[in-house]
């Protein structure tokens, strides 16, 4: 994707005609040194990752040219530190969509694939499942032995479907996020979509428009001010939420809303959200 305003506007700047990432014959130590990086940064989803946590051994191999970058992406998905970030705490659907994501650049395209990667996991385990993705023949054919896997699903490239766009905004929510600190928490995506073979429009991850980093549950909050503020001014705000405990016993969390809050009330109903364990998403005048 060029670099134009639509470009600006769904938040992939950042990989606008930037080059790949590359380990080249006789690379410098500071070339090593950014291929691992590119890999902690794509494989683990952005997410941070604190020295104690680097793969040492593996980083190793790969300057001393033991390691060829493929194998060092298959280390990294494989280890203790991926399962924590992403195998242990989320459901298998949201596991394998990041597989995707992380290992092809890509959301999946259909059911079959999310059913295939499931039955795979529980008839051959964790490694079996890593490794078809790593050593598949389009994994392969896009990022061979020593390119670092790239986000394609913003590309027009043969033989992948148009209905892989729209999805891949469903798991990428900006550059500056990671996949462990977006606001639908640890659920999966793309479930309903995949299985009701539907695409649904496109949710850009900026938040410097309206209503672009959240997607409501069910949103029948009006956007404007329909009349006159339930308070002293008339300033009211429009706050979305998610992930906000009910009161009572058993402690269930809401889906997503919004709800619309007078000025001189609008401190009050953000402490009670945070108390209450929402995560607010924006506050827009309305």
């Amino acid at each position: 994707m060029a670099i134009t305003a639509a470009a600006s506007r769904l938040g992939t700047e950042a990989f606008s005609d930037t080059a790949k990432v590359e380990l080249r014959p006789y690379a410098s130590r500071d070339d090593v040194e950014t291929v691992i990086r590119a890999v902690y940064r794509q494989v683990l989803g952005n997410d941070y990752i604190m020295a104690s946590e680097r793969l040492v051994s593996a980083e190793s191999l790969l300057r001393d040219g033991n390691l060829t970058v493929r194998e060092f992406v298959r280390s990294v998905a494989k280890s203790e530190l991926y399962k924590k970030k992403f195998f242990y705490n989320n459901f298998q659907t949201r596991f394998i969509e990041l597989n995707y994501k992380h290992l092809l650049g890509r959301a999946p395209y259909d059911e079959s694939e999310v059913i295939y990667h499931l039955d795979l996991y529980h008839n051959e385990g964790y490694d079996a499942e890593i490794d078809s993705y790593i050593d598949s023949v389009e994994y392969l054919n896009n990022f061979g032995d020593n390119v670092v896997p790239y986000y394609r699903g913003f590309e027009t490239q043969p033989g992948q479907k148009t209905a892989g766009f729209n999805r891949m905004f469903r798991l990428y929510r900006g550059y500056a996020n990671s996949d462990r600190a977006q606001v639908e928490g640890n659920k999966t995506r793309l479930a309903r979509e995949l299985g009701t073979n539907s695409v649904s429009s496109i949710v850009g991850p900026s938040g410097s428009n309206a209503n672009w980093g959240y997607r409501a549950s069910a949103d029948v909050t009006p956007r404007k001010n329909m009349g006159n503020a339930v308070g002293e001014g008339d300033r009211v705000y429009r706050i979305e939420v998610t992930g906000q405990r009910n009161p009572g016993f058993p402690s269930v969390r809401r889906s997503s809303y919004a709800l619309v809050v007078p000025y001189e009330r609008l401190s009050d109903k953000i402490q009670q959200i945070v108390r209450q364990g929402g995560k607010i998403v924006s506050v827009t005048p309305a």
